[in-house]
């Protein structure tokens, strides 16, 4: 996709919704942090469902310590992989305690250190409650980028630096929510919705139908 094509497409995306926003639902930045390493392999809907018994009980790291793992199984059962997230999430909540004053950091390395959180998982983090013009390449933006000839890769860091080297810095900030609700509402991994693309004309996939 050449320069041209691509300033297109995010200005066309851009006008359509200007200031998109994560649908997990969130209240601090320790929800956001949960809520996001509780996504990997789930839906926003089904994290969301199951945060909404769970933060009114404990949504501080210290109230999720205190509930232990037992109790906080039993909030994130209907949330796939909940034996090992429920782990990996306390382990995260000592951490913040013991070396963040029960903060949610603000770089890369610090976050990455957290148990269960991966760079997609940092990369949303510091785009959402930094303002950092980061790339958390999920499965929707592995297939966008790929499939609309964005930024092709073999692997979601392949697609993420690809992605962070071709769109304009203006629209670097929000880019990750564009991508994200386009494949996951409209460029669909099953039986894409090409003939109601709103930027169907900046697409480069050889199968697309309009």
């Amino acid at each position: 996709m050449i320069k041209s094509e691509v300033r297109a497409l995010f200005e066309h995306l851009r006008a359509l919704e200007p200031e998109p926003k994560t649908e997990l639902n969130y209240t601090s930045n320790f929800e956001l942090l949960t809520s996001v390493l509780l996504s990997a392999q789930a839906t926003d809907v089904g994290v969301n469902k199951a945060c909404a018994k769970l933060y009114p009980v404990a949504n501080t790291p210290q109230a999720i310590l205190d509930l232990g793992l037992v109790r906080l199984e039993s909030y994130l059962s209907s949330i796939g992989l909940y034996h090992s997230k429920a782990k990996h999430l306390l382990k995260t909540c000592e951490i913040l305690v013991h070396q963040h004053q029960g903060h949610v950091p603000n770089t890369r390395k610090e976050l990455e250190a957290l148990p269960g959180v991966g760079r997609k998982t940092a990369n949303v983090v510091l785009n959402i409650l930094f303002g950092e013009p980061t790339m958390g390449v999920d499965t929707h933006i592995f297939r966008v980028g790929n499939r609309m000839g964005l930024a092709a890769g073999k692997t979601p860091l392949d697609v993420e630096k690809g992605l962070l080297k071709v769109i304009p810095k203006e629209f670097l900030l929000y880019a990750h929510h564009w991508l994200i609700l386009h494949g996951r509402y409209t460029c669909t991994a099953r039986k894409p919705k090409c003939h109601l693309c709103a930027v169907s004309e900046y697409c480069h996939w050889s199968e697309k139908i309009i």
